[in-house]
This record gives C-alpha cells, structure tokens and sequence, in this order.
C-alpha cells in the first residue's frame, strides 16, 4: 500500500547517525553534510516508487554536489523479510542506476525512526544548519516516471535551500512504499 510523507516540519533539526556502506565504512551525518546543505533520502531497491526514478535521483544527486549540497541514502527496509533491499541488491542498483553518493543500511531501524521516515522515496532536505527545509517529492513521478519535462521539484527546493538556506513553503509529498519495519 502506497504511503506519503508528512507535511514539512521546517526547521526540525536532524538527528546524527552513524551507518555503515555497502562496504562497511561509518558514515555520520557530518560525513555527507555539503558546506550549503544535505539531502538523506530513505530508499530501497525492491520499491516500484523508486525503480521509476532511479535515474533522476542519479542525475539530481550528481547535480546537487555541484551546489554544494552533500548527498546521502539509507535503506531500512527488513532485509530478512525483504533480501532485494539487502547489500547485494543495493550493490545491483547502485550500478544499475548509476548512484554516486554513499549508501548506508540502517539495519535495527533507529535512524528512520529517529528521523520519522515514512516511505521510500522519503526525502529529507536541510539546510548548511542541518534543520529540515524539504520533505516533497522528487518531481511528478509515481510508480511510473513522469515525463521528461517534468518540473525538477527536489532539485528546484534544494538549489533555493543552497541559496538562501530556506525551503520552498510550497510542496507536495512522497509517495511510495512503505518502509519494511521488523516485527516488534
């Protein structure tokens, strides 16, 4: 069932983490931060929201760094429950997709709940300050791509974000997956 993300709590202040890549490495939030912002996506691999924009967030990712804005993904889906959103099927879709950007798993959970993720997409975009200032969508997209004029939306709120350090108060929700919580 299809899940959307709340409404912009703006100026929330991220909480730290510390999550180990595909590889092992630990990365914390001050690890990904850009000197003007951050986008923390919640993502996974098995997710028909994300598969359909995979490459947009590719593309979107590689632009944002050229702004100064750190990027990062967690996956916090049940891998046991889930294997796709397991390392090797986030190893397959980071070439797949062509991510250049660390990819971390969450796997007891507490980062996204820490930081209140809904679904994947979910994404969390904070200003050089670290305080939220984007929950929207990527860009009209749903299980389908949207067309390939479809207005930029993460992209067009985070270059705002870089510039001036506040979000566009105008946004729509994610929407997709819910996240895949382990059984209590």
């Amino acid at each position: 069932m299809a899940e959307q993300t709340p409404v912009c709590d703006f100026g929330w202040k991220a909480p730290d983490f510390a999550l180990p890549d595909l590889d092992g490495r630990i990365w914390r939030l001050s690890d990904v931060a850009g000197p003007r912002g951050t986008l923390v996506m919640f993502l996974c691999n098995h997710c028909p929201f994300v598969r359909a924009i995979e490459d947009r967030i590719a593309r979107d990712a590689r632009d944002l760094a050229a702004l100064g804005i750190g990027v990062a993904a967690i996956c916090s889906n049940d891998a046991a429950e889930y294997p796709e959103d397991g390392p090797e099927g986030l190893r397959a879709q980071v070439r797949r997709a062509g991510f250049d950007f660390p990819y971390l798993i969450d796997e007891d959970q507490s980062v996204a709940r820490a930081w209140g993720a809904a679904c994947t997409p979910d994404f969390f975009g904070l200003n050089a300050r670290g305080e939220l200032q984007y929950r929207g969508r990527l860009d009209a997209s749903g299980r389908n791509p949207a067309p390939p004029d479809a207005r930029r939306e993460l992209y067009e709120a985070m270059r705002q974000i870089a510039e001036t350090g506040e979000g566009p108060r105008e946004q729509v929700p994610s929407i997709g997956c819910s996240i895949k919580w382990k059984a209590a």
